[in-house]
């Protein structure tokens, strides 16, 4: 069970890492295209207007968080098909 919960945090922390990158790198494309401009470096910098630091934090966090939820919803179920059960942090629950 140790091994399997190890394999299963290296595969979960792999996938949400590059799902995370990808929306990122999406996200940034995207905010060129409609804004015509790179996005903040650093939406809490003076300079960068309140609207935009607010509209990049909003759209980015949402983007990256819903990446790295669906990767790690993937990476549960091809888990679960290959050793025939969830990692034990995701066990079944009642709802």
């Amino acid at each position: 069970m140790a091994s399997g919960s190890k394999v299963w945090t290296l595969y979960a922390l792999g996938a949400t890492t590059v799902a995370g990158l990808a929306a990122r790198k999406a996200l940034t494309t995207s905010w060129k295209v409609a804004t015509g401009k790179q996005p903040p470096q650093n939406p809490a910098h003076p300079d960068t207007s309140f609207g935009e630091a607010v509209m990049w934090a909003s759209v980015s966090g949402v983007a990256v968080g819903v990446a790295r939820m669906l990767a790690s919803r993937k990476a549960a179920t091809y888990y679960r098909k290959s050793t025939g059960h969830l990692p034990a942090n995701l066990e079944e629950v009642e709802v």
